[in-house]
């Protein structure tokens, strides 16, 4: 008898501190997932996951990793196993990338849409891949070992000034278009300009300020004739708000390695 009490407290202890609490949910992590891309399937802050599960480190998670989703998270609606999203109020062409992991660039390129800032609500959105399940995305590059560089995430839309391994300045950013997509890989400043006209088919564009290229016309540089960043925008730069070009711009110098990456 005591024997049979011992085994069911042992069992009753195990399923204890084995469960999530009351009311959470457990999401095995899969290939090509991080912890941004499991809160938007959730609607929760990667702050809010990293304090569920205890973790130390937001940027590393592994293949069957089992995370604690905060209480009343369930999955997004918006996120169906079939390979078609219908577009719903309040999102964008980005938003919805993000949500199925493909680059905003494959959607725009599978239904034809040469701009992704104007979806409509209601439009079926064919999603690239196997029935519009998550295709793995490269890994963020590895820091520079030492000293200043800049780094471009597309898909976030966003970029991050390094010391080292040390983030010191970050912003929104607009890069290029689908039909005008920004390069991709490690390039260093080359020459820079405090202001310069920039010109291409339709566009002409008087002095741009704080313009530091870094790959034969691709350049990073300020913007004053647009604000909305955080989406692409461009014609293959990367624009940045034009405070936030002038800091960087007294901040590196030719020869800063600036990676560009998904």
């Amino acid at each position: 008898m005591r024997r049979i009490v011992t085994v069911v407290i042992v069992l009753v202890l195990t399923l204890a501190f084995a469960a999530p609490a009351l009311g959470s949910t457990v999401h095995v992590v899969q290939r090509g997932e991080n912890l941004y891309r499991i809160g938007l399937r959730y609607g929760v802050s990667v702050n809010a996951l990293v304090a569920a599960n205890g973790l130390r480190n937001a940027n590393h998670v592994w293949v069957g990793q089992r995370l604690i989703i905060p209480t009343g998270s369930s999955p997004s609606p918006s996120t169906p196993s079939s390979g078609v999203h219908i577009v719903r109020a309040g999102e964008n062409l980005y938003r919805i990338a993000l949500q199925y992991g493909v680059s905003y660039y494959t959607l725009a390129s599978a239904n034809g849409i040469a701009n992704p800032n104007h979806v409509y609500v209601g439009q079926r959105l064919t999603i690239p891949g196997s029935g519009g399940s998550p295709s793995p995305q490269p890994s963020n590059p590895s820091p520079a070992s030492s000293g200043r560089w800049i780094d471009v995430n597309l898909s976030t839309q966003r970029l991050t000034a390094y010391l080292g391994s040390t983030p010191v300045r970050s912003t929104l950013v607009s890069t290029g278009l689908p039909r005008t997509p920004t390069v991709t890989g490690s390039y260093r400043i080359y020459v820079k300009y405090t202001s310069t006209a920039m010109a291409g088919p339709g566009y002409y564009l008087p002095n741009v300020p704080y313009t530091m290229y870094f790959y034969r016309g691709y350049g990073i540089h300020g913007t004053y004739w647009h604000s909305n960043f955080g989406h692409p925008m461009s014609h293959g730069c990367v624009n940045l708000p034009t405070p936030e070009a002038q800091w960087l711009f007294y901040w590196a110098s030719v020869g800063t390695l600036v990676k560009i990456h998904y």
